[in-house]
């Protein structure tokens, strides 16, 4: 049905973005920069607390996004764009481990945005941003992902189970073990884990 004058089409930012893909996907050097400048940040937060190497960090935002550009035309839309993104950046993530020689280290002030409150608040904040990171990088791997997407990133079940390539009942088994393990982590925060 066409749109009245004065009518303004409903942008959803999952439409947005499969219009982005769809104009890099035809060689649009401009809707890939758009594209980059939004997942660059997320992305870099997800493979920093995946990888816990600050080298592979930048490495492995940039070649996901390279796949992103050289592979716009096999999006074919059976999932969201940030859960295709995320899964291509999920196999960078576990070849970089993989083929790194480095020691694995947390050093989350890289890639954390600083919030604006008082001093005392900052420091607390700190603090337990310090011990939970501490705590995340005990779980192993899989474990750490499902909360990291869930929490971090903001994605349902579904989506963590296509980036992860897993049945959603795993997630969700993931996310218990997690939990527990968090909570046994973190004695003094029982009431404020999810």
């Amino acid at each position: 049905m066409p749109l009245e004058r004065g009518q303004r089409a409903s942008v959803t930012p999952e439409t947005d973005e499969i219009r982005l893909i769809d104009r890099i996907a035809a060689g649009d050097k401009l809707a890939f920069e758009t594209l980059y400048r939004r997942y660059f940040p997320r992305l870099s937060r997800f493979l920093g607390r995946m990888t816990r190497s600050a080298a592979l960090i930048e490495e492995l935002t940039n070649d996901t996004m390279l796949v992103v550009w050289q592979k716009a035309a096999s999006f074919d839309g059976s999932c969201k764009v940030s859960t295709w993104i995320f899964s291509i950046a999920y196999r960078k993530g576990l070849k970089g481990i993989k083929l790194s020689d480095e020691p694995l280290e947390s050093d989350a002030e890289l890639y954390m945005d600083p919030g604006e409150t008082g001093p005392e608040q900052e420091l607390n904040r700190r603090q337990l941003r310090r011990q939970v990171e501490h705590a995340l990088n005990q779980l192993p791997l899989a474990q750490r992902l499902v909360m990291v997407l869930t929490y971090y990133h903001e994605m349902a079940y579904g989506d963590i189970a296509d980036i992860l390539d897993c049945p959603v009942n795993t997630v969700k088994t993931r996310m218990f073990h997690a939990r527990h393990r968090l909570k046994d982590l973190l004695p003094n925060e029982k009431g404020h884990l999810p």
